[in-house]
């Protein structure tokens, strides 16, 4: 057993893989919830159901329609980012003038209509979904052994995540976007489509929660309680990263899934708690978050 100043490095790594690999769904998630609030303002507590439905989807295509996980990699996405725009456009549009407590409540109520069916049609043990063929081997490293699929998470994940922030940060498009959101009547006065802008980065921040569902199917068991699981830690690495920060819920979510990793080597009894720990020392130090602006 390798060992470094009485640390057992095996289990050491072995926790900072799995850090890395739940660090790679906090990104994720937490990214579509900053895109959502930094650029239209909504607080959307359906992201993890959009989570749980993109597992399912993945699951379903499979097992209904035989479409494999590289095919359910771009259609489930896009399916769900679907699902999204129907939300804003028929659920929060209408009540896009009043109280942003509005909006949550709305979309945590469909979180739990979405729950609760799928509980009822799928129970709650979980279902499984297979790794494909192509990512099945793993590599022998030093001090552990490294899974291809678990490397595949983690690269995919900060691949996404890079080129997103590069979108919204760096390209014309991204411009739009801020401007859009930010001044919507002199866009609309350029002859820019704002309404359909809200409604496009809306089911692009949700379409992204839906990705991650794909990508966990074959690691965790789907089951309708897998997005109000991750959901409520997922909120404390955004408030971490400030509300609204594209690259530092980024950042946040993967530097949080390597803290949580290490505290269940080192203290195991903290592992559940330390994300909300952090938060409160930041929002003690720091009220507007890590990367956050002042109001």
């Amino acid at each position: 057993m390798a060992t470094f100043l009485g640390i057992n490095l095996f289990g050491l790594f072995g926790q900072l893989l799995v850090g890395l690999i739940n660090g790679s769904f906090y990104a994720l998630l937490s990214l579509g919830l900053a895109i959502i609030f930094g650029l239209l303002k909504i607080i959307n507590f359906a992201q993890g159901a959009m989570y749980m439905l993109g597992a399912f989807a993945a699951w379903m295509a499979l097992n209904y329609f035989g479409i494999n996980y590289w095919a359910a990699l771009v259609l489930v996405p896009l399916a769900i980012g679907f699902v999204g725009v129907m939300m804003e456009r028929f659920l929060i549009r209408p009540i896009a003038n009043e109280d942003h407590l509005y909006s949550l409540l709305l979309t945590f109520g469909v979180a739990l209509i979405l729950q609760g069916l799928f509980t009822h049609l799928y129970g709650s043990s979980g279902l499984s979904y297979s790794i494909p063929e192509a990512l099945r081997g793993g590599t022998k490293l030093p001090f552990m052994y490294l899974p291809d699929y678990r490397l595949w998470i983690i690269c995919a994940s900060v691949v996404v995540c890079g080129l997103t922030w590069w979108m919204i940060e760096k390209t014309k498009l991204g411009a739009y976007l801020r401007a859009g959101t930010e001044n919507p009547q002199l866009m609309q006065a350029f002859g820019i489509n704002v309404p359909l802008i809200v409604t496009l980065t809306f089911g692009f921040g949700v379409g992204l929660a839906g990705l991650a569902g794909v990508m966990a199917a074959p690691i965790y068991s789907v089951s309708p309680d897998m997005g109000s699981n991750i959901l409520i830690v997922v909120f404390a690495i955004v408030v971490i990263g400030g509300m609204g920060s594209i690259g530092g819920a980024i950042l946040t979510g993967l530097g949080m899934g390597i803290i949580e990793g290490l505290t269940k080597y080192f203290y195991p009894e903290a592992s559940n708690t330390v994300i909300f720990l952090v938060m409160v020392i930041v929002l003690l130090v720091k009220p507007a978050g890590l990367f956050g602006k002042e109001a």
